[in-house]
């Protein structure tokens, strides 16, 4: 979602350009989308792969009902052109719109099965990193643009960010995130080793809303002396804070690790989810292969991750030896480029 909203604010910044955002029924970015100001409606999508054989024919009948739902937009609405950022609510108007040029964005360097098919219907596919080419038989469809960033992330300075979170500048600072869902085993870590990283550094704990009571609880039960030095979050909108700020961050493998990290030039010790398709160890590898990332499996999470933190924070030059690897992964201008390609396909002038 928000490498769409971060598209959407490229294509519309300097141009009048009309957008509809079309996502699935009872789908959590509709507040976040009308928030932003963008007309949005809803059809109904479902998943087929994996499905059991219960659940199967209501799925089926779901996605026949929204490739008939995108036929009527598409009718109302008159694209030029189509834009997808992958999951299977964008298969019903993928297909429905398949006359239509299209671009679709692959988040992560591995696509899944949703991808692959959107990517048939798709003139070009934009892809984050290059070691995303080999799962496209098609290379003269593909466009390296990088991950597309939030605008709002480039206007914090380590200096504006010392000051919103209250840390002094010479002090060190570990960032954890699991997401905006949090994650547990993450979680879970910090809380068992939070007195001795509080003793290390500053952390900035984002953690989700599912284990915020306990996360409440732990930080009540701090000692005074150090209290002080864990800020902790169940959200955060101000992640461009925390991102300047930090000088370790500890988090899950998401596509968002490919694009935000780099641009802040941010060493990372990466947990992929276990539970889940091989997309984040893949993710996670990608950065880890060049330097910029150690990888840790989640089953060791709780032994491990102290040890590790504080070799990083203690170690400059391993620390700025992974900056710069990590900051020569970047693509500041990628939602600018995938916008210039839309732009394009739409028959317009590049941007």
């Amino acid at each position: 979602m928000y490498p769409a909203l971060a598209v959407h604010s490229a294509l519309t910044k300097d141009h009048s350009v009309e957008t509809l955002w079309v996502g699935g029924e009872g789908g959590m970015e509709e507040e976040l989308v009308k928030r932003a100001g963008i007309p949005y409606q809803s059809i109904p999508a479902a998943g087929v792969h994996g499905v059991g054989l219960c659940a199967l024919p209501g799925n089926l009948a779901k996605l026949t009902r929204g490739v008939a739902a995108s036929r009527r937009i598409l009718k109302n609405f008159h694209p030029d052109v189509l834009f997808f950022t992958g999951g299977y609510v964008a298969a019903p108007m993928a297909f429905a719109g398949r006359n239509i040029p299209t671009l679709l964005y692959v988040p992560d360097i591995e696509p899944g099965l949703a991808l692959k098919f959107l990517a048939r219907f798709a003139d070009r596919v934009a892809i984050t990193a290059p070691d995303s080419k080999k799962y496209f038989p098609y290379p003269e469809r593909l466009v390296l643009t990088g991950y597309p960033l939030r605008a709002d992330l480039a206007a914090w300075s380590r200096e504006k960010a010392t000051q919103h979170f209250g840390i002094p500048s010479n002090e060190r600072v570990l960032l954890v995130t699991g997401g905006s869902k949090g994650a547990r085993s993450i979680n879970m870590a910090v809380l068992k080793h939070l007195k001795d990283l509080l003793g290390i550094a500053h952390v900035i704990h984002i953690t989700g809303s599912l284990d915020w009571p306990t996360v409440e609880k732990a930080a009540a039960e701090l000692p005074a002396q150090i209290k002080s030095r864990y800020h902790h979050f169940p959200y955060l909108h101000e992640m461009g804070a925390a991102l300047s700020i930090a000088d370790v961050v500890v988090s899950r493998a998401g596509a968002s690790a490919l694009g935000e990290y780099p641009f802040f030039g941010l060493p990372a010790i990466l947990v992929p989810y276990p539970y889940a398709w091989r997309y984040q160890k893949v993710n996670a590898d990608y950065l880890a292969q060049r330097g910029a990332a150690v990888v840790l499996q989640d089953e060791l999470l709780a032994e491990k991750l102290p040890v590790l933190v504080k070799d990083l924070l203690e170690n400059s030059n391993a620390r700025e030896a992974m900056r710069a690897s990590m900051q020569s992964l970047s693509h500041p201008d990628a939602a600018d480029v995938i916008a210039r390609h839309l732009f394009e396909l739409a028959g317009g002038q590049p941007l």
